[in-house]
C-alpha cells in the first residue's frame, strides 16, 4: 500500500503508486495520479485533475493543480502534468489550463522551484530549470531548459525564455529571452552570454568563443536581424551547430527579444 498519513485526505479516483509518500494534512483530489517515489511532505494541495510523474518532492502548502486565474475559464475540464525529479518547494502555486486555449499547463523534469513560485495557465515548462524564490510566471508563458531565473523575477504573458538563458533577480521580462543570453533589469536588457553556465556543463572554449562571436553579430554589430542571420547562416553555424538555438529564438519570437 501507499504510505498514506491518515490525517490525508484523499479522493477514491486518485490513482497513487504504492511508493509514493503522502505526509500529514495534504488532500489529493479528483483524477489526480501520483507516480512512483514521488513525496507530498505535509500540507499539499493537489486539487484535481493533475498527473504528477515519478521521484517528485513537494513541500508544505504548494497549491497544485488549482483551478486557472483567468476570467475565460467556465469551469471546465483542463490538466495540470508534472514529470519526474521535480522540487516544488513551499508555498508554490501550479495551476491548470485553460479550455479556450492549450487546456494544459506542463512542468518537464529535473526543475527546482522554490519558495512561492507562481506557474500560471497554459504555461510550459521543460527541463533542468531553477525558478528562485517569489518568480511569477504569468499565462501561456513557454521556459526552455537548463534555465536560471532569479527571484522575484516577473515574466509578462505569452513571452518566451530560451535555452541556458539566465535572468537576473528582480527583472520584469515584457520580451522575449534568446537562448544563452544574461538579462537584468526592470524593464530587462541584455548583458550578455550566460558563460559561467556554459563552463559549469563543461562546454569548450572553442564554442563559447564562437557564441561569443554570434552574441555580438546578433545585439552588438549594428546590424539589422535579417542581416545578423544571414551572417550566422553563411559563416558561423557551421563552427557551432549550437548556433542554431539563437537563430531560432529570433526566428519564432513573437514579442521581440530582450535587446
Amino acid at each position: 500500500m501507499s504510505q498514506i498519513h491518515p490525517t490525508a485526505l484523499i479522493s477514491p479516483s486518485a490513482q497513487i503508486d504504492e511508493t509514493a509518500v503522502i505526509g500529514p494534512y495534504c488532500i489529493v483530489g479528483d483524477e489526480v495520479t501520483i507516480g512512483a517515489h514521488t513525496v507530498l511532505h505535509r500540507h499539499v494541495v493537489v486539487t484535481k485533475l493533475t498527473r504528477i510523474g515519478q521521484h517528485n518532492q513537494f513541500y508544505q502548502f504548494a497549491s497544485v493543480g488549482e483551478d486557472p486565474q483567468d476570467l475565460k475559464y467556465a469551469g471546465e475540464r483542463t490538466w495540470l502534468e508534472i514529470g519526474d525529479h521535480n522540487t516544488i518547494r513551499e508555498a508554490c502555486s501550479l495551476h491548470r489550463g485553460t479550455a479556450q486555449d492549450s487546456e494544459l499547463t506542463k512542468i518537464g523534469s529535473h526543475n527546482l522551484l522554490m519558495v512561492n513560485t507562481h506557474v500560471a495557465h497554459d504555461c510550459v515548462i521543460g527541463d533542468h530549470n531553477v525558478l528562485a524564490n517569489n518568480v511569477g510566471v504569468a499565462g501561456h508563458v513557454t521556459i526552455g531548459d537548463h534555465t536560471i531565473i532569479g527571484g522575484n523575477s516577473g515574466i509578462h504573458q505569452f513571452c518566451t525564455v530560451d535555452d541556458y538563458s539566465l535572468i537576473g533577480g528582480a527583472s520584469l521580462i515584457l520580451k522575449d529571452v534568446a537562448a544563452f543570453t544574461m538579462v537584468s533589469g526592470n524593464p530587462a536588457k541584455t548583458h550578455g552570454l550566460n558563460v559561467e553556465g556554459m563552463r559549469r556543463k563543461d562546454w569548450s572554449k572553442e564554442t563559447i568563443d564562437v557564441l561569443r562571436q554570434a552574441y555580438r553579430m546578433i545585439f552588438r554589430s549594428g546590424l539589422t536581424t535579417v542581416q545578423a542571420l544571414e551572417v550566422l547562416n553563411n559563416e558561423l553555424l557551421p563552427k557551432e551547430p549550437k548556433i542554431q538555438l539563437l537563430i531560432d529564438s529570433l526566428q519564432k519570437s513573437r514579442r521581440g527579444v530582450v535587446r
